[in-house]
């Protein structure tokens, strides 16, 4: 089984135009977990603290996942896309070489609650064309377990008993690249479940409520609520809830080991693609 290695607390920040939000994997210099860069969860009641949205802004050298629990939220691109994302539906958009969106909340009142990942991309696909999928709740598999477990599969493959079950991400370059592993667990009370992940693969849980423990009967350690919990690279995931329904992501995928810089929404390999990223956008170059 693999091991909890180490806890990054989620901390209040803001982002967009003043949407409030809590970040762990990106929080800081050195808190991230390749190929994993940064993981947002935005989760409020109140119509303040996330109406603004995240007006247009660019992306380059990476992938952005948008995952909604709650709520709805519009998404344009300068290629012409749109849509709106509803409660369970998610996006992959696959920014590499460049794209300029915004994402805005579609209501004015009850709760919007939901998550975003960024995921690296190795040297070979940052210039290549940008594309997106939006994925519908209604195409994101959901295993029934025993004990009342629940697992969404959103991206890769799982077996967790009941038979090889796979989501429906399938972009070519995410699957020559990181080989993404993306899963939304519900735990009952005092249910557990392991769960086989690659070995070689980096991993972290994110547990959005609830308590759980993670790791063997043995070394089993608690993970707090709101925080991300890196493990080991080696072995199954066991994870088992305490004395309340838990709610977790585990994700998981390869390495791609090459230098990481990073400015803002440009995340590239060296210093001179960064300066180039920055006057492709000054000088309307950008996504061209």
């Amino acid at each position: 089984m693999r091991t909890l290695k180490q806890i990054i607390a989620s901390i209040p920040t803001s982002d967009g135009a003043g949407v409030k939000l809590r970040r762990s994997l990106g929080s800081r210099q050195g808190a991230h977990l390749d190929p994993f860069l940064m993981l947002d969860e935005f989760y409020s009641d109140d119509p303040k603290d996330y109406l603004a949205g995240f007006p247009s802004h660019p992306h380059r050298g990476f992938e952005t996942v948008t995952y909604m629990l709650d709520g709805h939220m519009r998404h344009e691109d300068h290629l012409g896309n749109r849509g709106d994302l509803k409660p369970g539906d998610v996006q992959w958009m696959t920014a590499a070489r460049g794209i300029i969106h915004s994402e805005m909340p579609q209501q004015t009142d009850g709760r919007m609650r939901g998550f975003q990942l960024w995921i690296n991309l190795p040297a070979a696909q940052k210039m290549q064309p940008a594309r997106y999928r939006d994925i519908p709740a209604r195409e994101i598999p959901v295993v029934e377990l025993a004990g009342g477990a629940r697992m969404k599969v959103i991206a890769g493959s799982v077996d967790a008993g009941t038979g090889l079950v796979t989501g429906p991400v399938n972009s070519v370059h995410t699957a020559l690249s990181t080989d993404p592993l993306y899963l939304d667990i519900h735990l009952p009370a005092h249910a557990h479940i392991s769960v086989p992940v690659t070995d070689g693969h980096h991993a972290f849980i994110y547990l959005y409520e609830g308590q759980a423990r993670v790791g063997s009967a043995a070394d089993a350690r608690d993970l707090p609520t709101r925080s991300a919990g890196v493990l080991s690279d080696r072995g199954s995931v066991r994870i088992q809830a305490a004395d309340a329904e838990a709610r977790l992501l585990l994700l998981a995928a390869r390495p791609i080991n090459e230098p990481v810089v990073q400015y803002g929404p440009f995340v590239m390999n060296t210093r001179q693609e960064i300066e180039q990223a920055v006057e492709d956008f000054r000088s309307g170059r950008f996504a061209a």
